[in-house]
């Protein structure tokens, strides 16, 4: 009977010493589950204004195009309409300033949606030798063009990962095309702009490196560069390199930037990989 009154008592005494640890507990576990449920929330209210958003620059991309070629086929009529000579230049030069803008603004559209949209892969085990070397001779031109030497260095053995083919284009020449411009705004340059494409294997990854010999981007700087609409260049969008890094990290790989002031810019490529047996 005794034993029974005590293990009573001691049961009540670790009910009391326990109660606010499990209320407290039992606190936690309840904001948690609204913090949870907040966030939830939050993502679905952004999901949807990123779907609004893109069929709202969808929308506006179709009127947009009718416009710039209603322009141009009115600078074809100016061109022929029976209007003073000095007249007519003037009109012409300001429906081609509207056209300009309109291909601007088409421009931004495009990059926004191809930001803002979700990536879809379709990959495969790829070498990607021959991968690098079609987008130097599809833009060898380019560089013949802004006088940039470009050269292409690849190992003997296979770059074997796993790439959607198309998107890993895409971000390739968004960086040569990145390097090419910033050469461009370098100025009293003593030696010629080069752009340099080097890949190897190294452990277990693949590192692709794009490296120019611009102006080089400050160290305070060169993250800020794969932020949305931050771009150095005038008539720039801002969404070319983080575009490319979301494309690289979709397939599973990493961007990354080095960079001094006065001696270029090198980013670096890094895909997992698969060896050649």
């Amino acid at each position: 009977m005794h034993g029974a009154f005590w293990f009573l008592i001691g049961a009540s005494t670790t009910i009391v010493v326990l109660a606010p640890i499990f209320f407290v507990l039992l606190r936690a576990a309840e904001r948690r589950a609204r913090a949870a449920e907040g966030e939830a929330r939050q993502s679905q209210r952004l999901a949807e204004l990123g779907s609004m958003t893109g069929g709202l620059a969808h929308e506006i991309k179709n009127p947009l195009s009718t416009v710039g070629l209603n322009a141009q086929l009115l600078i074809e009529d100016l061109q022929h309409a029976p209007l003073e000579p000095d007249e007519r230049d003037r009109l012409v030069r300001r429906v081609e300033t509207l056209r300009r803008e309109v291909d601007r603004l088409a421009g931004i559209l495009s990059d926004f949606l191809q930001f803002a949209g979700r990536i879809q892969l379709s990959t495969e085990w790829r070498d990607l030798r021959p991968i690098i070397e079609e987008v130097r001779d599809f833009y060898h031109p380019q560089c013949d063009q802004s006088v940039v030497q470009m050269r292409v260095q690849l190992p003997d053995e296979p770059l074997n990962a796993m790439v959607d083919e198309d998107h890993f284009k895409q971000a390739m020449l968004n960086l040569m095309i990145n390097a090419v411009q910033a050469m461009g705004r370098e100025e009293n340059s003593a030696s010629e702009p080069e752009l340099l494409i080097t890949a190897d294997h190294v452990g277990d990854d693949i590192h692709i490196h794009i490296t120019d010999t611009g102006p080089g981007i400050p160290e305070d700087q060169l993250e800020e560069i794969f932020h949305p609409y931050v771009s150095h260049r005038a008539g720039g969008t801002g969404l070319g390199l983080p575009t490319t890094r979301r494309i690289i990290e979709e397939h599973g790989g990493q961007l990354t930037v080095a960079s001094e002031v006065g001696h270029g810019t090198k980013f670096t490529i890094v895909l997992p990989a698969t060896h050649s047996s």
